[in-house]
C-alpha cells in the first residue's frame, strides 16, 4: 500500500471545490480590500472551543518586518474568499482598519481567551460594514 507523506499533503494545492480548509492553510493568506489592494494577511484564527465555529480571524496589518505590526480581530463573516486572488476580501478600507480594535503581539496571546465584552466590542465596531452577529 502506498501511503502519502505529510510533506506531500502540506505541499499539495488546496482544492477550491472543497468546503473545508485547514487552519494551517488559512494562516498567511493575503487579505485585500474591495479595490484589490493588499492590506494584510491572516495571522491566526480564534475558534470557539465548544461549537468549533471560527469567531474571528486575526489579521496582521501595518508594520514592517514584524516591527510596529498590529493585529486586528476581524469577524469571520466579513471575510469572503476570492479564488482568483488566492486570498480573502473585506469591504473595508485602511482608515476603518486603523480605527478598529487592535492588539500588539503580547496582547494577542491573551486574546484567545478574550472576555465576551471584548468580543462584543469587536463585533460592534464592524457591524456597520456587514451582517454579523456574535
Amino acid at each position: 500500500m502506498n501511503q502519502t507523506s505529510t510533506e506531500q499533503l502540506i505541499d499539495r494545492p488546496a482544492r477550491s471545490d472543497h468546503r473545508l480548509i485547514l487552519s494551517s492553510r488559512v494562516n498567511g493568506t493575503p487579505v485585500y480590500n474591495g479595490s484589490g489592494e493588499h492590506i494584510g494577511h491572516i495571522d491566526d484564527l480564534s475558534i470557539e472551543r465548544v461549537s468549533g465555529d471560527v469567531v474571528y480571524a486575526i489579521m496582521s496589518f501595518g508594520g514592517f518586518l514584524g516591527i510596529g505590526e498590529k493585529y486586528h480581530p476581524l469577524p469571520w463573516a466579513l471575510l469572503k474568499y476570492d479564488p482568483e486572488r488566492g486570498g480573502y476580501v473585506v469591504s473595508l478600507d485602511k482608515a476603518v482598519l486603523k480605527g478598529a480594535p487592535n492588539y500588539d503581539r503580547v496582547e494577542l496571546e491573551a486574546l484567545g481567551g478574550a472576555s465576551a465584552e471584548s468580543i462584543e466590542r469587536i463585533y460592534a465596531y464592524y457591524s456597520p460594514y456587514g451582517s454579523i452577529a456574535y
